[in-house]
């Protein structure tokens, strides 16, 4: 007897759109939405598509109807809630496009709340278009299968990011000139974290002055070899969600 194929299937298109989803209540898509699940992706009546709406959660939804420029669904099954994620920001200094792009996508794939643009003197790039910045995170939310989308600010110069930083939260600085061992430092904190990465040329001598007299500023070492701006981002993320966030057993929430 052959066995039952399993419901959702695991091949199904994965989206989030608007919300909030509910069990019964149809949803129409339009736009590139409904482009890619009719054109790119086949969809026809019947069949399943996974959509998260970042507040309910995520659903197995039925395909009811495919027209010309729209799709409609209806929520069948809620499959999980929208997930919790560690307090964690990564402040990344802007790099040319293709570098940035690099590190919003894999910021969100590693688990980040929050992204936080910074603007330095040394930064090469200072300005990023939001939509397009949303819609990396949004596919890369889509790709690692999160239910959460993360928390994408507005572009923010250093000395006002200093200025305003919040008491409560250690603020983890990957400085190339040393630090602590990043590992050690990692574990040694608990409670909302942030790391800042500085841009291609690195942050200068004023800049890394302010940033270290900053009380809550923890300075890091990632090792022997100066990393390229989204390699240190990627590469320090994965270190503290090994470390400190949802990779392991320790609490984090």
């Amino acid at each position: 007897m052959p066995a039952t194929p399993a419901w959702p299937p695991k091949s199904a298109p994965r989206l989030f759109v608007p919300g909030p989803l509910s069990e019964g209540s149809a949803i129409t898509l339009d736009g590139p939405h409904a482009h890619y699940l009719a054109k790119v992706m086949r969809v026809t009546e019947g069949d399943t598509v996974i959509l998260c709406d970042d507040i309910t959660g995520e659903w197995a939804a039925r395909v009811t109807e495919v027209a010309k420029r729209e799709v409609t669904l209806t929520p069948e099954t809620r499959l999980r809630e929208r997930e919790e994620v560690p307090d964690f920001t990564l402040v990344a200094a802007l790099l040319k496009k293709p570098h940035f792009d690099m590190v919003l996508e894999k910021a969100s794939e590693l688990g980040v709340r929050r992204i936080q643009p910074v603007i330095s003197r040394r930064c090469v790039a200072d300005r990023l278009n939001p939509e397009r910045a949303r819609a990396i995170v949004t596919e890369a939310a889509e790709q690692c299968a999160r239910t959460a989308l993360p928390e994408l600010a507005e572009p923010v110069k250093l000395e006002a990011l200093l200025r305003l930083w919040p008491e409560n939260r250690t603020l983890f600085f990957a400085d190339e000139a040393g630090g602590e061992p990043a590992a050690a430092t990692f574990a040694a904190e608990n409670g909302p974290a942030a790391l800042l990465i500085g841009p291609e040329g690195g942050f200068d001598d004023a800049e890394r002055s302010a940033i270290r007299a900053l009380p809550q500023t923890r300075a890091i070492s990632l090792g022997p070899r100066i990393l390229r701006g989204e390699t240190a981002a990627i590469a320090a993320t994965a270190l503290w969600m090994a470390l400190s966030g949802d990779w392991g057993a320790g609490e984090w929430k």
